[in-house]
């Protein structure tokens, strides 16, 4: 077979694993278009090397992107000059005029995991979205990481405690407490003022990090017409919110590119929400115990169980 024939195998064989090698990407990164510039950097580093000697292409693949995710996620949080919780979603490259692929891809991960996930260390990410989400053992997850297997097990076990958390609730509570909350974000993200008052409780209070809020907007509003009115006012943000756990208990996180950019602790009484804090200080958000509640089933491969031999990157 000649150069260009095998050129154009080697083309057809990575197209073939494209779609695995961008989940698996996304999911580390929250970016969609991080994630095709981690997979465009995954075929140039094939093209460069081959896929000889190689017994499973799709392990070796997957070593490769999982690798330069983690020298991604390694360079931006060394130079993460504005903080998460500093701008506005309207402001980040997730608001409007932004694909609309990358809300699609967000609805379908969820973006309470993403908004978590940007909580973890690299380390930590990396090894969580490699065992818990697509299945990879942990002697890959080791390689990957440039860790032994038992510190590979410790980073997914730590990473997995900060991304499933403990509801503070029992479970009837907390289902209760989410149905009120999902009520609340539904009616934030249709601006339906009518809606807002039948899940504000009359007394409600809402405080808030002026980070959080345009130039002029006060930082507590209390009753329920100054709070619906309010949220009605920044309707655009809801888009990018989803239903987590906050302290231990159902609030929400806003987060645009898979960055976390605000979380609200909420405070629900007789199935109304009484009050609210939006949180968007780093130092803050750092610290802030965060849970998604729905973590997807593993994703399996038939090749996840091989071992990926051969020269990855």
């Amino acid at each position: 077979m000649d150069s260009l024939a095998d050129d154009e195998e080697l083309a057809r064989l990575f197209e073939r694993r494209r779609g695995r090698l961008r989940a698996v990407a996304y999911r580390m990164l929250g970016s969609a278009s991080e994630a095709d510039d981690a997979v465009q950097e995954t075929w140039l580093r094939l093209a460069r090397t081959g896929a000889d000697g190689v017994d499973n292409l799709t392990g070796w693949l997957t070593t490769v992107v999982s690798r330069v995710c983690l020298d991604m996620l390694r360079t931006r949080t060394a130079r993460r000059e504005d903080p998460f919780g500093h701008d506005a979603p309207e402001a980040a490259g997730g608001g409007p005029g932004a694909p609309e692929e990358e809300a699609v891809l967000a609805d379908s991960v969820g973006v309470a995991l993403l908004a978590v996930l940007d909580t973890l260390s690299p380390l930590e990410r990396v090894a969580f979205v490699l065992h818990d989400v697509f299945a990879v053992p942990f002697d890959q997850v080791a390689a990957v990481l440039d860790r032994s297997q038992p510190a590979a097990k410790k980073l997914a076990s730590r990473a997995r405690h900060k991304v499933r958390g403990v509801p503070s609730v029992s479970a009837a509570e907390l289902e209760r407490h989410r149905a009120v909350v999902e009520r609340f974000l539904a009616a934030a993200r249709g601006g339906d003022l009518g809606a807002l008052l039948d899940v504000l409780a009359p007394d409600v209070v809402r405080r808030a990090d002026p980070a959080a809020l345009p130039a002029g907007v006060p930082a507590e509003l209390r009753g329920a017409r100054a709070v619906a009115e309010g949220t009605v006012a920044l309707r655009e943000r809801a888009r990018y919110a989803a239903a987590a756990l906050v302290r231990g208990r159902v609030g929400a996180v806003v987060a645009a590119d898979g960055r976390l950019l605000f979380a609200l602790d909420i405070t629900v009484r007789d199935d109304r929400i009484a009050a609210y804090e939006v949180i968007a200080a780093p130092t803050l958000l750092r610290r802030l115990p965060l849970s998604a509640l729905d973590v997807p089933a593993p994703e399996r491969h038939e090749e996840d169980g091989a071992q990926a031999r051969g020269r990855a990157g």
